[in-house]
């Protein structure tokens, strides 16, 4: 059921927003590398991966706090990671209460959602389900940090089934309410690539 990607993309760990994928185009353009594509955590070049200066690239990558990835284990881990990323944080939408991640990530990724899972625990030491609340409540943080929506339409927003619920899990994860997180909310959001 594995789909096969061209051979000619190259995987990158901890590229999570859109200002990654700035410095990672303009070192690999500085390299002389010719880019077809790049999105979170995947670089689509004209040339097979083969034909690269691999040691440069990992070491200017390693350079900016990013990481060359070779294992296809890594590598699809990092797709999961960088997929959920970009529903979380991108999404125009509010997440659906019924979204079901793991179909979603199964069709995506074309991988039975079980193995992903226990791939993903084995690599990262956390379910896929943490991470996904993880990146939830660091999205809550940066939309509380906003002050433009109601901790009820970031509930929505963020697929919850109630304020409650992204009350309960907030208050879990960070050990403060949305009010208190609020007012001291300038120095408590972490960096995508240090939630963990």
């Amino acid at each position: 059921m594995a789909t096969s990607k061209p051979t000619n993309i190259v995987y990158i760990k901890n590229m999570v927003c859109n200002r990654c994928i700035k410095v990672v185009k303009e070192e690999l353009e500085n390299l002389g590398v010719r880019i077809i594509k790049i999105s979170l955590g995947e670089v689509e070049t004209e040339l097979p991966a083969g034909k690269l200066p691999m040691k440069k690239i990992a070491a200017v990558l390693e350079e900016n706090g990013f990481e060359l990835l070779e294992d296809k284990k890594a590598k699809l881990v990092e797709r999961i990671k960088n997929f959920l990323i970009k529903i979380i944080y991108e999404e125009e939408k509010a997440i659906s209460e019924t979204h079901k991640f793991s179909g979603l990530i199964e069709k995506e990724l074309g991988f039975d959602y079980n193995y992903l899972s226990q791939l993903f625990s084995s690599l990262e030491s956390i379910t896929i389900e943490q991470f996904i609340i993880l990146e939830k409540i660091e999205r809550a943080k940066e939309l509380l940090k906003y002050g433009e929506l109601t901790l009820s339409e970031i509930a929505y927003k963020l697929g919850y089934s109630s304020v409650q619920h992204l009350s309960s899990q907030f208050k879990k994860v960070t050990g403060f309410t949305a009010s208190e997180f609020k007012s001291l909310a300038a120095n408590l959001r972490k960096p995508l690539d240090k939630v963990k």
